[in-house]
């Protein structure tokens, strides 16, 4: 079942992407397009991306698919729910994804998958994952919740690791007993906070840090001295079995990648604001250039 619905969500990817570039194609000729593919590292190797289709991990992901296809490579990117994510890297549907958030996040994925894939190590370090208000709320800790946003925290998706940990939060503190997670997604979450930013009311929405909205909002992460939220966060980059054999410059580019929550949320900033998730990438590229020139370090 899980190959079938993989290989109908590559397809369906693969016919959008196939005409979004008939749709922007330039007047060089096929001719000119396959020799330039055949003169870089990448001959025109395809290399399949997975990712959780949140905000945070478009961004890293697109910066990734953005490198490997300068040096000439053939970059399918390829949203899914998490379970899936893992599972096409076990498989070898996909080659590799940036996009695991550890130790907490995405703790029961890796305690099934995490011994089938191969484990590069953190690409982004001190991330953070909590409940979040509006800095004009008049509470600091989630002990101190009465009955703001009529007890309703506003989450993402369902089985998404801060979504469980806030179900956790209602079970460990007292004063949530009542209260109750609402699951949406990662764009319907930021809409309601948005919409309530702007009247200055009341709202709790499961968070996380490297986001767009701390530097879009004045938001804080409310204190918690029940630990339901775990330690600090990183996200870690996953790669399948033999890719490093398979193609050992892909493998080097997702090996070495690595960067900053600043770096991070400036190319989301950028997406927020209307750009597409590929030239947000392609901008902070042409900004960063030296670090990208390390990843890179030694590909000729």
């Amino acid at each position: 079942m899980f190959n079938m619905n993989w290989k109908r969500i590559t397809l369906i990817s693969t016919i959008v992407f196939a005409l979004f570039v008939a749709g922007c194609s330039t007047n060089n000729s096929d001719s000119n397009d396959e020799e330039d593919d055949t003169s870089l590292v990448g001959e025109g190797q395809e290399v399949e991306l997975t990712l959780v289709n949140w905000e945070s991990e478009i961004a890293s992901t697109n910066v990734v698919a953005n490198v490997l296809e300068d040096l000439g490579y053939k970059v399918t990117i390829t949203p899914v729910d998490m379970s899936i994510m893992w599972e096409s890297i076990v498989s070898g549907e996909a080659d590799g994804m940036v996009a695991a958030w550890l130790p907490g996040d995405m703790k029961t994925q890796y305690e099934e998958f995490g011994d089938d894939v191969v484990d590069l190590g953190p690409n982004l370090e001190k991330a953070k994952i909590g409940l979040v208000v509006p800095s004009y709320m008049d509470v600091d800790s989630i002990e101190e919740l009465e009955d703001e946003a009529d007890k309703v925290i506003t989450g993402i998706d369902p089985g998404a690791g801060v979504v469980t940990a806030a179900e956790d939060a209602i079970e460990d503190y007292d004063n949530l007993n009542d209260w109750e997670v609402q699951v949406s997604s990662d764009g319907a979450m930021v809409t309601a906070l948005g919409q309530a930013y702007e009247n200055e009311e009341p709202i709790i929405v499961t968070g996380w840090s490297p986001h767009w909205k701390f530097s879009s909002y004045d938001l804080k992460f409310l204190e918690d001295p029940e630990g339901s939220f775990g330690d600090e966060q990183y996200i870690s980059t996953m790669v399948r079995e033999g890719l490093e054999e398979d193609m050992p410059e892909v493998y080097q580019v997702l090996d070495e990648f690595y960067w900053t929550a600043e770096d991070m949320e400036e190319v989301m900033l950028d997406m927020s604001e209307g750009m597409e998730p590929e030239e947000a990438a392609s901008k902070w590229i042409e900004k960063n250039q030296d670090k990208v020139d390390e990843w890179i370090k030694g590909i000729e």
